[in-house]
């Protein structure tokens, strides 16, 4: 209990767990659509969803995307009716994707480097190719060379969390926006549960600082 009040202490905590909520409504939300006798808590649902994501307007970490956001916020309650919400609401949703499309870059550059560390390790310490079955199983190139890429990128993650945690967040959230944006549309059954496992990669690096992504 004590931790989990510490964790709630904390603003980015508190986001999370907003963020959490916001799209776990929005899954069961896309999931119970269908079924006639469900409109009523599927109505729920959806104002859950607004109110939650109305509250995290005040912790956004993205300077540009909290800009638009916040003016989207402003004209949503009625503060300045004379506001473009859809142009708004794309630019927010175009800065968003930039900066996570620059963190997907990042992920990938520090992967390739694990994976480089990993690869030399392997060479020092002198292993053979016949004592590596792993590696070596198939008589295929294509099939061989695919499998030590996959065997060396499981090392690589394996030994860093942070990195693996991190990029499996940037992955999911990068799917709003390119739904938003018209690039890649999805639903939001998968928006929702990608945004639920994103969240729970932001509640664990904030209640496990070590968890974190330090970059170079």
């Amino acid at each position: 209990m004590d931790a989990f009040i510490r964790f709630t202490n904390q603003t980015q905590g508190r986001d999370r767990l907003f963020r959490a909520t916001q799209y776990t409504c929005m899954l069961l939300r896309y999931l119970l659509e269908p079924k006639a006798d469900k409109q009523e808590v599927v109505m729920k649902l959806k104002k859950l969803e607004s109110s939650v994501s109305t509250g995290r307007k005040s912790s956004l970490n993205r300077v540009i995307y909290f800009i638009c956001d916040t003016i989207l916020f402003v004209r949503s309650v009625g503060l300045a009716s004379g506001i473009n919400k859809e142009k708004w609401r794309m630019w927010a949703a175009r800065h968003y994707y930039y900066s996570l499309l620059l963190s997907l870059v990042r992920d990938l550059y520090e992967i390739s480097l694990q994976m480089e560390q990993v690869a030399h390790d392997r060479a020092k310490k002198g292993k053979s190719s016949s004592q590596d079955p792993l590696v070596y199983s198939v008589a295929d190139e294509e099939t061989e060379w695919l499998q030590s890429f996959l065997l060396l990128l499981f090392q690589s993650l394996k030994k860093h969390p942070p990195l693996l945690l991190d990029t499996v967040k940037n992955f999911c959230d990068i799917l709003n926006p390119l739904d938003q944006l018209g690039i890649y549309k999805s639903n939001p059954g998968i928006i929702g549960l990608g945004g639920l496992v994103s969240s729970i990669a932001g509640i664990i690096t904030v209640a496990y600082p070590q968890m974190k992504l330090k970059t170079r």
